[in-house]
């Protein structure tokens, strides 16, 4: 069974915002990330940074949905659009290019328990780097969680040297 005969993926509208908010909190709380008294509180300022980012154009979404049932999404993720001055970054050759512009981050990445393991995941990066290439964006980057790092992977992705600094 082919995941896309199942489901069908659309734009995210400015009315999916609630619910992107809601797969955001989920996802942190999923990787123990977010303790359960933060959620509500993390959701509700996820929802107002969204609206902001949405209408200036610096959020795009993807929404999942069972191709029988449009309204019932089951998974979803998105990208944080964002300008970068010129770096270095090395290609699928292994060569180095200088890239600058319009980078995108994946955000958002999430699939409700029921529907994991299914190839959703995978769907949804698989359209943002179709989208990226035709929107001519030469740097595509993600946070990815342990659960998560070998589906980017397979997916072309590798590890960088990426830091934190926590205060």
């Amino acid at each position: 069974m082919l995941v896309s005969d199942n489901f069908q993926i659309r734009l995210a509208a400015v009315a999916d915002l609630e619910l992107i908010s809601w797969h955001r909190a989920r996802m942190f709380q999923d990787m123990g990330e977010l303790p359960p008294d933060l959620f509500e509180s993390f959701r509700a300022q996820s929802l107002e940074t969204l609206h902001r980012m949405f209408g200036r154009g610096e959020y795009v979404g993807w929404l999942a949905s069972l191709e029988n049932e449009p309204g019932q999404i089951v998974a979803g993720a998105g990208v944080q659009l964002r300008e970068v001055p010129p770096h270095p970054q090395t290609n699928p050759n292994g060569k180095i290019d200088i890239v600058s512009g319009r980078q995108a981050i994946i955000q958002n990445v999430f699939t409700e328990p029921e529907w994991r393991r299914r190839g959703l995941a995978a769907l949804l990066i698989e359209r943002i780097i179709d989208w990226t290439r035709e929107q001519g964006i030469d740097s595509l980057v993600l946070h990815a969680s342990d659960e998560g790092r070998a589906l980017y992977e397979r997916l072309g992705f590798i590890a960088t040297t990426e830091m934190r600094f926590n205060r």
